[in-house]
């Protein structure tokens, strides 16, 4: 394959396909990566960002100057240095006047520019005007001082700034966002006065560590009064690597029993916040709120309340559930990539930052400098021609008026250069009285200091840095303000337990043999008195609480969870339960469980094995199940009976020819999943052939009696009547009576 690198383009008028895209693809890599998406470390902007800012500055668009429709701005823009949409380069625009978006914001809005509850409601360009503000000076004020490189603009005609000659490090100021092709920035706002306070620091000791810079810069600083909960570690690990991320959540406090949230996140709405919190509440996930309500207006821009259920309701646990689950906590993803000094892009940390800042502003002072001390030498030079002037006045009127070519006597007899020979014979008239010589003596006198002292400054590295250092100051005593976003030390939120949320009421989940499930209130159910589908009868009911978990077993042994509080009321005749699972094909429901998590089932098969397993053990989110019971072939999963003193209940088996044998449940291992131990003898013939097999298995209390059910006939074994029946687990057991051989369920009567 040919490398696009060795193909020559220029000699070339076909090119391979492969080559032709991968070239166009890359240059339009580089094209979004350097010309639209990342911002120069230099003056922080993007080149839509600088564009609109020199635009509004041609315009005349000062912070002492009028309102101008924001129409105008956009047109000059896009038809002098920025041939994209209106609408893009107005939305950038907006952004920077918005001043919760930007932490100094550089444009002055008049009219509708959004709300930090919809950023994106302003009016259209039309309707709205705008100026630069007094902060956008720091980036302007010099570009007419020689400190900025110029470029042709998209056609030609004009000349627009490379970059901006900024005072101030805004790249770290106001931050910004940005996707290019293979990379991002996400760079959040910081501080002034202690961005300030880490250039000084980085000037008067250029080897300090990034621990020493981060004693002045604690952390970003948004344009909102939100937390940053972040720790001073992870803080401080972002500064040193360029990558991490901040969390911010909101504040609230209590006010009169009531949840008042005065300050969001950054980007954060407070209407979709309510909207989260209140989609909880309508899936009574949070019934310890009763209301919301929001208050804010033009002196409380956020004031949302949160009405508690009573005052023992915990305020704290509540809000650290609602700032796990809403957008009252937001992580914001820090990536320092910038285009540094040598035009490439890089993740830099925050000592090469403001290293490479100070370096451009070092050599933007320079700059300044120079081009000053250029017109200091310029307009000397041209006084000390004024002098001679007036020194040799009366022969200078002389020549200008007796010779053809006067500015070439002039050079001649008093030895002046063109220029000088120029600005004599530019005086007027009124220039002439002695009063003006002595103004011009003054001027050069002040012009010769100033020239010695930009040359010391110029002369001196030292010196060139308290200059800085100066500007630094002045400028953070005019612009800047004390921290926005406090930091402080919290508990990590913690989404409250659903189930702790659940009102915990008595509940009966009935099953039918067709799977059908549903629930009623209250444990006085008689299951036998609902409705049923036709067809369909009831199989098993299960006492619990609406708080718990109901586990529902098939017929391939695999349990399943759903939350009670969510079934269909007994009312109706339910729903399938494999509307809300899903289960083997052709499997069918066998049993109901619930309880508290440690309850204790007796899991059983008609092969004559089975366990006792906990509740916990069982439960699942998969809605394919968990494999607990292992069924051996040819046999069927017999209904779970719960288990109620795992030290002195008896357990009960009857096969299907009419053998009974009962046992103490302590023969009985626990178990989390498996076959089980042999519950009662069957011959393996014969449970090979299905001539017997175990018909129902229960436990019962040690002085419970039992009740036996055939198909027509049932009767009460007292507890006499059941020592017959007793042995060791595993043995056949003992017939029962002519008449009750032919079983359909037994199970225990509360003497």
């Amino acid at each position: 394959m040919q490398n696009t690198m060795d193909f020559d383009f220029e000699q070339s008028e076909k090119y391979p396909l492969e080559i032709y895209s991968e070239k166009a693809y890359l240059d339009y890599s580089m094209y979004v990566i350097l010309d639209r998406a990342l911002p120069h470390i230099g003056d922080g902007l993007k080149p839509v960002q600088r564009r609109i800012i020199y635009a509004m500055s041609e315009l005349g668009l000062k912070a002492t100057s009028k309102f101008k429709k924001s129409a105008r701005t956009v047109g000059d823009v896009i038809g002098k240095f920025h041939p994209h949409g209106d609408s893009a380069c107005y939305e950038a625009m907006v952004l920077m006047a918005q001043s919760f978006s930007y932490r100094y914001p550089l444009i002055n809005g008049q009219g509708n520019w959004g709300s930090m509850d919809d950023p994106k409601s302003f009016a259209a360009m039309r309707y709205t005007e705008s100026k630069l503000t007094s902060y956008a000076e720091t980036l302007l004020a010099e570009v007419e001082k020689g400190t900025v490189d110029w470029l042709p603009n998209f056609d030609g005609t004009l000349n627009e700034p490379k970059l901006l000659p900024a005072r101030l490090p805004n790249i770290l100021l106001n931050g910004t966002t940005g996707i290019a092709v293979g990379m991002a920035t996400d760079i959040p706002p910081h501080n002034l006065r202690e961005v300030s306070a880490a250039c000084i620091k980085l000037l008067d000791k250029p080897k300090s560590t990034i621990s020493e810079l981060c004693q002045h810069i604690k952390a970003p600083d948004f344009p909102t009064n939100a937390e940053i909960i972040s720790s001073k570690s992870s803080i401080r690990e972002i500064y040193k690597t360029g990558q991490g991320s901040i969390k911010m959540r909101a504040v609230w406090q209590k006010e009169e029993g009531y949840i008042v949230i005065t300050d969001i996140p950054y980007q954060s709405s407070g209407s979709k916040i309510l909207e989260q919190i209140a989609t909880q509440m309508q899936s009574k996930k949070l019934p310890m709120i009763d209301d919301l309500r929001d208050e804010s207006d033009h002196e409380n821009p956020t004031r949302l309340i949160l009405v508690p259920h009573s005052n023992r309701i915990d305020l704290e646990e509540l809000m650290l559930h609602l700032f796990a689950t809403t957008d009252l906590e937001k992580s914001y993803r820090v990536n320092l990539n910038i285009i540094g000094t040598n035009g490439k892009p890089q993740i830099k940390n925050l000592k090469v930052i403001l290293t490479e800042w100070i370096e451009y502003r070092t050599e933007t002072v320079r700059k300044k400098l120079q081009f000053r001390l250029d017109n200091i030498l310029s307009s000397i030079h041209i006084l000390n021609g004024l002098v001679i002037a007036y020194k040799n006045l009366d022969k200078i009127i002389k020549i200008i008026r007796n010779e053809d070519k006067p500015k070439t006597k002039l050079i001649k007899n008093f030895k002046l250069s063109e220029i000088q020979a120029n600005s004599i014979l530019d005086l007027r008239l009124r220039k002439l009285a002695k009063l003006e010589e002595l103004k011009i003596k003054s001027e050069l006198k002040e012009l010769k200091t100033e020239k010695k002292e930009i040359e010391v400054l110029l002369g001196s590295k030292q010196r060139l840095k308290t200059y800085i250092k100066k500007e630094i100051n002045d400028d953070a005593e005019l612009y800047g303000d004390e921290r926005k976003s406090p930091i402080k030390v919290a508990d990590d939120a913690k989404i409250i337990d659903e189930n702790s949320l659940i009102s915990s009421d008595p509940v009966s989940i009935i099953l039918s043999s067709k799977g059908w499930v549903r629930a009623a209130k209250g444990h006085d159910i008689n299951p036998n008195s609902l409705n049923y589908k036709s067809g369909d009868e009831f199989k098993q009911i299960a006492l619990g609480k609406t708080n718990q978990p109901v586990v529902f077993l098939d017929s391939k042994g695999r349990c399943y969870s759903l939350p009670s509080h969510t079934l269909p009321s007994a009312r109706s005749y339910g729903e399938p339960v494999s509307a809300r699972l899903n289960p083997p094909d052709g499997v069918s429901f066998e049993g109901v469980m619930t309880g508290e998590s440690e309850a204790v089932y007796l899991l059983a098969t008609d092969s004559g094995y089975g366990f006792m397993v906990k509740l916990e053990d069982v439960y699942t989110k998969n809605r394919n199940g968990k494999a607990i019971l292992r069924v051996p072939n040819n046999a069927n999963v017999l209904l779970p009976a719960k288990v109620n003193d795992i030290e002195n209940d008896w357990i009960v088996a009857v096969t299907s020819i009419g053998r009974m044998l009962m046992f103490p449940i302590t023969e009985l291992t626990l178990l989390p999943k498996g076959k089980g131990l042999k519950i009662i003898q069957i011959p393996p013939a014969k449970l090979k052939t299905r001539e017997e097999y175990v018909a129902a298995v229960t436990v019962i209390a040690e002085m419970d009696n039992l009740a036996i059910y055939t198909d027509k006939r049932h009767m009460i074994m007292k507890e006499k009547e059941q020592e017959y029946y007793i042995g060791e687990r595993g043995r056949r057991g003992n017939m029962l009576k002519r008449g009750f051989r032919n079983i359909v369920r037994i199970s225990s009567e509360t003497t």
